[in-house]
């Protein structure tokens, strides 16, 4: 999140050079807590090898999937998460 706030504060300066905005974003950033800004992760690597997929490098690309729609606030479970993934990947 630091990037972006350190490409927001670039872009208040080229664009209109006030700060403001770029200050108050980072006071709200700066108060939330981390568990908020980035939550625990509803689904492992373990997770997916006891849903009975085998690990390799597609492990990234549907732990990433899972955890977006998770920030996304379109899942809240476990469950859900696999889901989601079984959607993308569904087991032989």
């Amino acid at each position: 999140m630091n990037q972006h706030l350190a490409l927001h504060r670039l872009d208040c300066l080229s664009s209109h050079g006030s700060l403001d905005l770029y200050d108050f974003a980072r006071q709200r950033f700066e108060a939330l807590p981390p568990e908020q800004v980035r939550p625990p992760l509803l689904l492992t690597g373990k997770d997916l090898i006891e849903a009975g997929y085998l690990p390799g490098p597609q492990f990234t690309q549907m732990l990433a999937i899972a955890e977006d729609a998770q920030l996304e606030g379109t899942i809240q479970t476990r469950d859900q998460a696999l889901a989601v993934i079984r959607e993308h990947w569904p087991q032989p």
